[in-house]
C-alpha cells in the first residue's frame, strides 16, 4: 500500500525535480553514511546499462521510421544543423585556446599513461570514421556503433520507401513501441543518478581533484563560457529571439543527466524526449541528435586544446597565433572523431601535441593526469556536448517553424 501514494506522486511530480530530489538524496547518504553509498552503486550502473542497452536499437528504429515515411516535399533540415555543430565546435576549441593563453597552466608530469595507443593523426581518425560507416549493421548494433547505425539505418530507412504502405506503418509502429520503452527507462532517472551521485561522493570526494584545481577551472570555466554565452549567441543568431528560456531548459533536463551518466550514447533517449515534448520535427531530431553524440563535441574540443597548451606551457613553449589558429582547427577535427577512438577526447590529445613538437611520453603523461581529473572533466564535457545536440536541433527547427508560418 505504501508505493500508490509513491507511484501517484512521481506521476504528478516533474522529473526534474525527482533527479534534483535523487541529487540531494544521493549527496546526503555520501556524507552521512559512505558504506552505504557506496552499497547503492547497482543502482547508477543498472540505469546507464539500460540506456546503453536501449540507445542502439531506438536510433536504428527511428531512423528508419523517419526515413520511410519522409516524403520528397519534406525537409529534415540536417544541413543547418550541422552547421551549426561545426560552429559550435570550432567556436568551442577557440575559448578553450583562449582560456589557456590568459591563465596559463603548468603540470607536474610524473608517470606517463601506459598500455594505451593514441591515433597517429587526422587521417587515421577519419579512417576510422569511415570504417565505422561501413561496419557489419549487427557488429553496430551489438557495440553501439552510431556511424555505423546511422548509415545503415538511413540507407534500409531510404530503400523501404518504395515498399508497401503497411510496411511504412509497420516501422512507424514499431518506432512507437519502443519509444514507450524510452518512456518507462526515463521514468527512473531519478533513481539511477542518486546510486550514481551517492558513490561517486562516496569513493572520490573532492580529495583527489585538489592538485589539479587550476587546469579544471580553466577546463570548466571554458564549458560554461560556451554553455552560457557561445551557444545562447549561436541560437540568437538562428531563431532572433531570447535564446535563454532554450538553453537554460536543455541545460537543466539534458545537461544534468548527462554530467552523471557520462554517455553521451546514454543520453540519446534523454534528448529525444526532449525534442520531443517541444514538438519538433520528428524527421529532423530522429536523425540530427544520435548523429550529434557521435560529431558535436565542443567539450572535447576544449578540452584537446586546453590540455595540449598545458603540456606546451608547462615545457616552455612559445605558441604563436597561426599556431594557435591551427590547434583550434585539429582540435575541433579530432573532437569529431573522438566518439570513433576508444578513450575519447584525451587519447586524442597526443595528436594534438604533435603540432608543438611534444613526444608521445610527455603527451601521454598529460591523458593520464586527463584521467586523473576526469571525475569532473569528463562529466561536464559530456553534459556541454549532449545538451548542444538539443539546443541546436531546436534553433533550427523553431527557425523554419517560423520561416514557413
Amino acid at each position: 500500500m505504501i508505493f500508490q501514494p509513491l507511484l501517484s506522486w512521481s506521476k504528478q511530480t516533474s522529473i526534474v525535480t525527482q533527479i534534483v530530489i535523487g541529487l540531494v538524496l544521493g549527496i546526503a547518504l555520501a556524507i552521512l553514511w559512505p558504506q552505504a553509498a557506496l552499497r547503492v552503486e547497482f543502482l547508477g550502473t543498472l540505469f546507464i546499462s539500460a540506456l546503453k542497452a536501449v540507445a542502439p536499437i531506438l536510433v536504428f528504429v527511428l531512423v528508419i521510421a523517419a526515413m520511410s515515411n519522409q516524403r520528397p516535399d519534406q525537409t529534415s533540415h540536417l544541413k543547418p544543423i550541422l552547421w551549426l555543430y561545426a560552429i559550435g565546435t570550432l567556436s568551442a576549441a577557440i575559448v578553450g585556446v583562449f582560456a589557456s593563453m590568459l591563465f596559463p597552466t603548468t603540470l607536474m608530469l610524473k608517470d606517463a599513461a601506459t598500455g594505451m595507443a593514441a591515433p597517429g593523426g587526422i587521417a587515421e581518425v577519419l579512417m576510422q570514421l569511415l570504417k565505422n560507416a561501413v561496419d557489419n549493421p549487427v557488429n553496430a548494433l551489438m557495440h553501439a556503433n552510431y556511424i555505423g547505425i546511422l548509415v545503415w539505418a538511413i540507407a534500409i530507412g531510404i530503400a523501404l520507401r518504395r515498399g508497401a504502405e503497411s510496411t511504412r506503418q509497420a516501422m512507424a509502429d514499431f518506432s512507437n513501441g519502443i519509444t514507450l520503452i524510452i518512456q518507462a527507462v526515463i521514468r527512473v532517472a531519478p533513481i539511477g543518478i542518486f546510486g550514481l551521485v551517492a558513490s561517486t561522493v562516496a569513493s572520490t570526494g573532492t580529495q583527489a581533484l585538489a592538485g589539479y584545481v587550476h587546469l579544471l577551472a580553466v577546463l570548466l570555466g571554458s564549458m560554461l563560457v560556451v554553455a552560457l554565452i557561445i551557444n545562447p549567441l549561436i541560437v540568437w543568431c538562428k531563431i532572433r529571439r531570447n535564446p535563454y528560456p532554450l538553453v537554460l531548459m536543455c541545460l537543466r533536463e539534458s545537461g544534468v543527466t548527462a554530467f552523471f551518466t557520462r554517455s553521451s550514447a546514454a543520453n540519446i533517449p534523454i534528448n529525444l524526449a526532449i525534442a520531443k515534448r517541444l514538438k519538433l520535427d520528428a524527421d529532423t531530431y530522429s536523425v540530427a541528435i544520435p548523429l550529434g553524440a557521435t560529431i558535436n563535441m565542443a567539450g572535447a574540443a576544449i578540452t584537446i586544446s586546453v590540455l595540449s597548451l598545458a603540456a606546451a606551457n608547462t615545457l616552455g613553449i612559445v605558441v604563436d597565433i597561426p599556431t594557435a589558429i591551427l590547434l583550434c582547427v585539429v582540435a575541433s577535427v579530432c573532437a569529431c572523431g573522438a566518439s570513433g577512438v576508444a578513450g575519447g577526447s584525451l587519447l586524442l590529445i597526443p595528436l594534438a601535441c604533435s603540432l608543438f613538437g611534444i613526444s608521445n611520453d610527455i603527451a601521454m603523461q598529460v591523458v593520464a593526469i586527463g584521467f586523473i581529473i576526469g571525475v569532473l572533466q569528463d562529466s561536464a564535457e559530456t553534459a556541454l556536448n549532449s545538451s548542444t545536440d538539443v539546443i541546436f536541433t531546436a534553433a533550427v527547427c523553431m527557425a523554419e517553424e517560423e520561416r514557413n508560418s
